[in-house]
């Protein structure tokens, strides 16, 4: 993430919503400060929508929202706005907002070089904060390796690591996949 412009107006969140709609790329919002997010890789859009594809289908008449990286999730308790790759919400609350969701119940980042660091420690640490999250998963774009933190007991986390023949075990919402199925035609470098 690259603030954009050292002297910004810091804006409140009403004036971030309406000043990004008139932008042509994505911006997280941090009390007041605003973020120009990076793009992706080949790879990184194909993993993605591979995965948004099997939970799509998945939760279909479910009165669940599949969303994917052009929706915000609010970070509850604070003013920050953040843009993960994939999240699930099935909380009432969620079904009538238009500019975010807060009460997401999985979330899906694909990990790039550039924000590898950001999406495994401050933006995990802001999603741990909603009490709705039950799991948060890191997919790799090198390697078919995937991460899965599930809230334990308290505020605990269990890390569960797959890998090449490992079906992924999503309890927050009842799935099953093999890990293959994510990585369907992905080709490494």
């Amino acid at each position: 993430m690259v603030v954009v412009k050292d002297n910004f107006q810091k804006l409140t969140p009403e004036e971030y919503f309406a000043w990004e709609e008139q932008q042509l790329e994505r911006h997280e919002y941090m009390d007041g400060e605003v973020y120009a997010m990076s793009g992706g890789t080949i790879n990184h859009g194909d993993i993605a929508g591979n995965f948004l594809s099997l939970l799509k289908s998945h939760m279909r008449g479910r009165g669940c929202k599949t969303l994917n990286s052009d929706c915000r999730v609010s970070i509850v308790g604070s003013t920050k706005y953040v843009y993960p790759d994939i999240s699930v919400t099935c909380d009432d609350r969620d079904k009538t907002t238009t500019q975010y969701v807060a009460y997401p119940c999985l979330i899906i980042e694909v990990l790039s070089p550039s924000t590898e660091a950001y999406d495994r420690g401050n933006k995990f640490k802001m999603y741990r904060r909603n009490p709705s999250l039950q799991e948060y998963v890191l997919v790799s774009v090198d390697v078919m390796e995937v991460e899965l933190f599930r809230r334990g007991d308290g505020d605990n986390w269990q890390i569960i690591n797959y890998q090449v023949g490992d079906p992924i075990e999503l309890k927050s919402i009842n799935l099953s996949i093999p890990i293959e199925q994510i990585y369907e035609d992905i080709t490494f470098e």
